[in-house]
């Protein structure tokens, strides 16, 4: 089969620690154990991650440094940040995977120049801020910030992508059994010049989950593996006493109550996914990917015909909403 797993932020850095590189690297020696797993069950993997913490964390100090005159723009951080945790994953794949090639592509994702999410800046980057820092980059940069659990945080637009550039690059390595990791951070956003063909920067980030769907579907993948740091989705998200699902269909994943600041983005590209493919999507736990692949953990996505569709989205989500899940066979 060929699986894209798409990492979460939780791959190199979680909530609250020092964004040091022996921390991420520790990160990444985890996650790449886990990934490790899906290519020596005889599988082909692309790998899509993200990159908030540590743009955030390049943008703060290109803006600080007084050697700039201008601060690097987000989709050249976005770069950096791609060059930096690719050879990361890299490093540590070659080590699990003797014998097979890794490699890690700088990827651009084009989207709409018209995207209405440049009037309303709603991707989260960096790390906290107290209401006063916010109040100061605010004033001082320009900054746009949001809530986000008890501190602020900068938020900038987060466009749709609309086409992976290296698209044909990474269909050209998978086709010879490499292990490809693309479109990290959802890949640098840029716009094309539809007279002179000029592709140039823009000023963004690009939700990574969406860009992990769009690829996955266009390089025909037969699971799309989402990998977070819980172990499924939960009904009654927040209660005392949340449930987890085991099985759901997009229209059921779409009406769940989920925070837009992390599970939100991710329900939406899974259920995206199954819905214009018909073949599955997993939101499951980053140190099990080969689990959240045989259904033994997370929270599988598959699309019903129209009409079994409308009859499940009356009935509770749980494990006896959808037959077993039998992802088809590559050819």
């Amino acid at each position: 089969m060929r699986i894209l797993a798409a990492l979460g932020g939780n791959a190199l850095l979680q909530r609250g620690e020092h964004p040091d590189a022996a921390v991420q690297q520790h990160h990444v020696h985890d996650a790449a154990r886990s990934l490790a797993e899906l290519v020596l069950a005889g599988h082909e993997l692309v790998i899509t991650h993200g990159n908030g913490p540590q743009v955030g964390l390049l943008a703060a100090e290109s803006e600080a440094d007084p050697a700039l005159t201008v601060p690097y723009p987000l989709d050249v951080v976005g770069a950096e940040t791609q060059g930096m945790i690719g050879t990361l994953l890299a490093r540590e794949l070659a080590t699990l995977l003797p014998g097979r090639t890794v490699t890690a592509l700088i990827t651009h994702t084009e989207i709409d120049p018209h995207d209405p999410a440049f009037r309303q800046p709603g991707k989260f980057i960096g790390g906290q801020l107290t209401d006063r820092q916010a109040r100061l980059m605010e004033i001082e940069r320009g900054w746009t910030t949001a809530r986000d659990g008890a501190r602020l945080r900068r938020t900038v637009p987060s466009p749709r992508p609309v086409a992976v550039t290296e698209l044909p690059a990474i269909q050209a390595l998978v086709a010879t059994g490499t292990v490809v990791i693309a479109a990290g951070g959802g890949g640098v956003p840029v716009v094309r010049d539809p007279d002179t063909g000029r592709i140039r920067g823009v000023e963004a980030v690009v939700d990574k989950d969406l860009t992990a769907a769009l690829l996955a579907e266009q390089l025909d993948a037969d699971a799309l593996l989402i990998l977070t740091d819980v172990t499924h989705v939960f009904s009654r998200f927040g209660a005392a006493h949340p449930g987890p699902l085991t099985t759901v269909t997009p229209g059921q994943l779409r009406e769940l109550d989920l925070p837009e600041g992390s599970m939100r983005p991710k329900a939406r590209a899974a259920a995206n996914f199954a819905d214009r493919t018909g073949r599955v999507a997993v939101i499951g736990p980053l140190d099990d990917a080969l689990g959240a692949l045989l259904g033994t953990t997370g929270t599988t996505v598959r699309a019903l015909p129209p009409a079994r569709e409308a009859g499940q989205r009356s009935r509770p989500a749980g494990p006896s909403a959808l037959g077993p899940v039998a992802p088809r066979t590559a050819v």
